[in-house]
């Protein structure tokens, strides 16, 4: 049963903020009902902070301490087990805000422990995605848990029915609504592996995508006219090194996103399928995880076979499918990251690319130990590959099932 406001005197409310106005309007409404509360935010590496510390100093006004977890170790490793998958979802964009509920809800629900929290509270909306993922992580990860979600709350919806008036509510306990609230055209939630854009002006389908002005980047005809290239070392499916760097999943990160962004990369629109059955606009930014997918991608070509990859791919769906229904921890997505990192135990090698204006282009592979590609098999000129004559004995096997099909006439054009 969904709780409500007056269900949660005496018991201790941990909050999950980002610092805006609906954190702000949430705190300070159940501070104000006697609820007790501390507000909890993660550090995931977020590009559209400039200070991840200002968020406590936006909290503190509504009479809550905040806590702030840093979890940007394991959003970088998420990244890497999204990146290994090649976990995208609809339309090819990098469900940046799917794997990051992920980490948040795991890092949040422990240190809500630690402060005897007995009830997880989320500002996602009843028309999204976040709610569900807030709440099945919650129920998964701490099943003790209570989860109170305020605007489903029938009594706080008819209380503010839009942000005007939380910013007038906050307004009147003297805490000014966030800068800039009135000039933004659209919501914007991030961490370290992109930025998703949404809602209002972009809910309507006649406004273009390019009034999100990118923080992670540029748009491509806004990038540099000469190309940059990069090389990227992967090791059983990890970068390990870029330009010559040795890295980690928080530095290979950190390097790509801005080699990315700097060249207009991972900038994409969509139109998806909600996990409720709407459909939702969003334009993303994912730079640095569209530079490491799409360099593993050349590497992947290379050492799968053709029923291997095909294995993969369904296997990559079903993980980018279970990413955004809030499903990372379930058995069935484990056990298809399982046999996905069979796969990568073979891809290693050096990928180098070039970035233009949006574009990825393959420069090239070595260092590929597993590599199935033969020069000589593939050549259309005179080689000591494959000899062309061995294929006729193929055709030939091949031939008497197409006219058996033929003569029963199941082949109709």
């Amino acid at each position: 049963m969904a709780l409500s406001i007056n269900a949660l005197k005496g018991k201790r409310v941990g909050v999950c903020v980002s610092g805006g106005l609906d954190s702000r309007t949430i705190a300070k409404v159940l501070t104000e009902n006697g609820v007790e509360v501390v507000a909890f935010t993660a550090d995931l590496g977020q590009p559209d902070e400039i200070d991840i510390n200002d968020i406590r100093k936006r909290m503190k006004p509504c009479g809550v301490d905040t806590i702030l977890v840093d979890l940007k170790k394991e959003m970088g490793e998420a990244c890497f087990e999204a990146i290994e998958a090649q976990a995208m979802y609809d339309g090819g964009y990098w469900n940046s805000t799917g794997i990051g509920r992920a980490v948040t809800v795991r890092g949040l629900v422990a240190a809500m422990r630690k402060q005897k929290c007995n009830v997880l509270a989320h500002g996602a909306t009843g028309r999204g995605n976040d709610q569900m993922r807030f709440e099945r992580y919650t129920n998964v990860l701490a099943p003790k848990m209570d989860v109170y979600a305020p605007w489903r709350d029938p009594e706080l919806l008819q209380r503010f029915p839009g942000r005007t008036q939380m910013a007038a509510y906050l307004a009147g306990h003297g805490i000014p609504a966030p800068a800039g609230q009135e000039a933004k055209r659209y919501s914007t939630d991030g961490n370290m592996a992109g930025l998703s854009h949404e809602a209002e002006d972009l809910e309507s389908l006649e406004t273009s995508m390019t009034i999100v002005k990118p923080t992670m980047g540029v748009w491509p005809m806004e990038a540099p006219d000469k190309p940059g290239k990069v090389t990227i070392r992967f090791v059983r499916g990890r970068a390990v090194a870029i330009n010559g760097k040795e890295v980690d999943p928080v530095k290979a990160m950190v390097m790509a996103n801005e080699l990315g962004g700097k060249h207009g990369v991972g900038m994409k629109h969509a139109l998806e399928n909600r996990i409720i059955g709407t459909k939702s606009r969003g334009v993303y930014e994912a730079p640095g995880m569209e530079l490491l997918g799409s360099a593993l991608r050349f590497v992947y070509q290379a050492v799968l076979d053709r029923r291997a990859t095909a294995l993969f791919q369904s296997l990559s769906k079903l993980v980018a499918d279970q990413i955004y229904d809030g499903r990372y921890y379930d058995p069935a997505t484990q056990a298809a990251r399982a046999a996905i990192n069979v796969f990568a135990r073979n891809a290693t090698g050096t990928v180098t690319v070039s970035l233009y204006k949006g574009n990825i282009f393959f420069a090239a592979l070595t260092d590929c130990p597993a590599s199935l590609y033969n020069e000589a098999d593939s050549s259309m000129e005179a080689s000591d590959g494959l000899n062309p004559v061995s294929s006729q004995g193929f055709a030939e096997i091949q031939s008497v099932e197409a006219r058996m099909m033929a003569i029963a006439k199941q082949i109709r054009v």
